[in-house]
């Protein structure tokens, strides 16, 4: 299959710098807030939209790597930090590409056994094939695609892009 280039490492950090002003707008009156990235590109990520936003603002960014099996969602779902580090504050859950919305959808179910004061969600691509009802707050690209393309996100130290396959 050949790769279609669909983001390049310039328009990821642009994105990037994007989801940070608008988490910072949305959380502006809050002095923490935790950034919870779905392991393993999501997390990174979040790492990424983290450091932009203690960049640009005051608020302390607590980082939190969550761990779910894709292929069965319904396992086990853990987390970097405990549930007591997340009650009650502002938490954005993070992932590379939306897709069918199962491990969004799965991810967020699992934080909502602990109040939170504000949830949102961010997603650097949003493929619009959604089987749960869950939408990104903040996104990147919104990509109309079939069903049998794959949308791939790849972070290297410097070169950073997303292509289609």
């Amino acid at each position: 299959m050949s790769q279609n280039i669909i983001l390049s490492d310039l328009q990821i950090n642009h994105i990037i710098k994007r989801i940070a002003y608008q988490v910072y707008e949305t959380f502006i009156d809050e002095d923490s807030i935790i950034i919870a990235g779905i392991a393993s590109n999501g997390y990174i990520l979040a790492t990424k939209i983290a450091k932009e936003i203690e960049q640009i603002s005051a608020i302390k960014v607590n980082l939190c790597e969550v761990k779910i099996n894709k292929q069965n969602p319904n396992s086990e779902i853990t987390t970097s930090i405990s549930s007591d580090e997340y009650k009650n504050k502002g938490l954005i859950l993070v992932d590379d590409v939306l897709n069918s919305g199962t491990t969004l959808i799965y991810g967020v179910k699992h934080f909502l056994d602990v109040p939170t004061k504000k949830f949102k969600t961010a997603v650097l691509v949003d493929r619009n094939h959604k089987k749960y009802p869950v939408k990104a707050d903040f996104k990147g690209i919104s990509l109309s695609t079939s069903s049998k393309e794959h949308v791939t996100v790849v972070f290297e130290k410097d070169n950073s892009y997303a292509y289609l396959e």
